[in-house]
């Protein structure tokens, strides 16, 4: 029976889920018998029967119908519930099975939640069928309960039990050649024992959040049922491609929320909730950065504009093979790295989300959280992924002090970036004033391979083009030709975007107190004289140079960096570097 398609018949299989097909494929050729599945298990799956006709049911029902008919024996096991079967014509069997060996354990002990017992029960029970030639499928949920991710150390003597018997069921071949198959469910692979996990007997196969073709079949599902409601300018088709990175769960409440208050979907209401969704199904670790303006609104660094013009043109033709896997940015403070980033959202528009700190203190969380958030961005798609402060956010391969968590979780994001299936579909944004303290394994070609650059004003011209740019961005009034350049030069005052944006803030202060709404020059020159940028002089001279440093191409940098030594900055870095205590003589 192990050799026959583990599906209805040879049809259905083309029609099932790419996930759905590896794992008949990995049963039918007999070498394993332990499966995990992970990510997207708490969500409706499309039990397609035939083509077009879709019925959505949970995972459990989906395995022991869709996958193995029925057929057979199939156990459900977890700690809240303990034993259950399919049928109760199973459990009967599986009980008057079991009386004859321990005619005084009663059935309640036999069904129990206890894996120390449950396991000892099925194991004897999995035995006595061998010779039966019966196909036994048992499903594990929450399997995190069962076998967490601690050190061996720490385990309670029921977690080793479990442990060892999960890893011995999968090893030993008397259980393979039997026809008995364990499948672990979990939503992240890091919830799991590592001993597990990595074991080269255990076969891991990820359920991925449903994309746009399956969200239209459940839309359209809905409509068959009369259940949805649209507005006039939408339908299941542009429905289906708003909500990526939502699963069937999220969608059907969306359409249960309309349908209970009888008031159609729109557009804004979609927007609104896949942001808040998401962000609460990312438990918080990604923020959606929403955006009004477009590049139009960045004042100079037109080599970068131009760099993004192109590849926002790139994404509307649909030629997402030519865009890099990502950017580093760099930069001192106060140039506007982060809304470069915004406007270029508003731009292509494309969704920009920022990430946010997945760290934990507790063993096995960071891995856990990161791994959700890399699953929902890879549902999200297209979608720009924006790190701020890089060099300090992301570490490197070789941080102590944490049991190898920030080493592992490096290595899983440099794998990720670097992964060149999303191209064009997942864009990184690496955001730092330090790219030289950023690791060369995400800023090499591949990964934020494309290095830009952005530097205060250098002339007059971008200046006063920057003053008008902020004004419009801040919605101000304000006197016309008040010459910030001379007021700038007058006060010696060497500034920087944030500091000229300030100056605004505070000019409007002014005007306000001396009740006037529009601001006059007086009221600029007034608050620059009063004016103390922060100084940090020593440490924005080392962001200007390892910027230039860093960056590749010769027409981004402004006049007075073009034509200076490379290897002199180096050594000016070098002494930079020391004055400031970061390295040793």
């Amino acid at each position: 029976m192990g050799d026959q398609l583990i599906v209805k018949n040879s049809e259905v299989i083309e029609l099932l889920p790419e996930w759905a097909k590896e794992l008949a494929t990995k049963y039918c050729s007999k070498t394993a018998n332990l499966y995990i599945l992970n990510g997207n298990i708490r969500d409706y799956l499309p039990n397609q029967t035939y083509e077009e006709m879709f019925d959505f049911v949970r995972i459990q029902e989906f395995i022991s119908d869709v996958l193995f008919g029925n057929r057979d024996i199939i156990i459900f096991f977890d700690r809240s519930s303990g034993v259950n079967f399919l049928s109760q014509d199973m459990q009967k069997v599986y009980l008057k099975t079991l009386e004859t060996v321990y005619p005084d354990i009663s059935y309640e002990e036999l069904l129990s939640s206890d894996p120390t017992k449950a396991f000892k029960y099925l194991e004897k029970y999995f035995l006595m069928n061998l010779s039966k030639n019966t196909r036994i499928v048992l499903i594990i949920d929450y399997a995190e309960a069962i076998v967490t991710n601690c050190d061996i150390a720490r385990m309670t003597d029921e977690d080793k039990y479990s442990l060892v018997t999960l890893n011995r069921w999968s090893q030993d071949p008397i259980f393979t050649t039997g026809d008995i198959s364990v499948i672990l469910l979990t939503e992240n692979l890091s919830d799991l024992s590592p001993r597990l996990v990595r074991s080269p007997s255990t076969i891991k196969i990820n359920i991925p959040i449903p994309d746009e073709k399956v969200r239209t079949s459940f839309l359209n599902y809905k409509d068959r049922q009369n259940s949805l409601i649209l507005e006039d300018r939408l339908n299941t088709e542009r429905v289906a491609k708003i909500t990526s990175g939502l699963n069937l769960i999220n969608l059907n409440q969306l359409v249960a929320e309309s349908f209970e208050g009888d008031k159609p979907i729109s557009l804004e209401y979609l927007k609104y909730r896949k942001k808040e969704i998401i962000e609460n199904e990312a438990l918080g670790l990604l923020e959606f950065i929403e955006t009004e303006h477009d590049l139009s609104m960045v004042s100079g660094h037109e080599f970068v504009k131009k760099r993004f013009r192109s590849a926002a043109k790139a994404i509307k033709q649909g030629r997402l093979d030519v865009l890099p896997m990502g950017y580093l940015i760099s930069g001192p403070v106060g140039t506007g790295k982060s809304f470069m980033v915004t406007a270029f959202a508003g731009e292509i528009g494309v969704p920009i989300v920022k990430l946010k700190n997945f760290r934990s203190k507790w063993q096995g969380v960071s891995e856990a959280n990161f791994e959700k958030v890399l699953n929902i961005l890879k549902a999200m798609a297209p979608v720009g992924v924006l790190i701020d402060e890089a060099d300090a956010f992301l570490g490197n391969r070789n941080q102590e002090g944490d049991s190898g968590t920030s080493n592992r979780i490096f290595a899983q994001l440099a794998s990720f970036m670097g992964n060149t299936d999303y191209r064009g579909k997942i864009i990184w944004f690496l955001i730092t004033c330090r790219p030289d303290i950023l690791p060369i394994d995400l800023k090499r070609q591949g990964r934020a391979e494309e290095h830009l650059a952005l530097f205060y004003p250098d002339t007059n011209e971008e200046r006063e083009d920057l003053f008008e740019t902020l004004i419009r961005k801040l919605k101000l009034k304000v006197q016309q030709n008040v010459g910030i350049s001379d007021l700038l030069k007058k006060y010696k005052l060497e500034s920087s975007g944030a500091d000229i944006e300030a100056i605004l803030i505070r000019a409007k202060f002014n005007a306000t107190m001396n009740n006037h709404i529009i601001i006059t020059k007086e009221d600029l020159e007034e608050t620059i004289r009063d004016f103390v940028p922060p100084a940090y002089p020593h440490e924005i001279e080392l962001q200007n140079l390892v910027a230039v440093i860093e960056c590749t191409s010769r027409e981004m940098l402004p006049k007075k960096f073009q034509n200076l030594d490379r290897s002199k900055m180096v050594e000016q870095i070098r002494e930079l570097k020391l004055l400031l205590g970061e390295i040793n003589e």
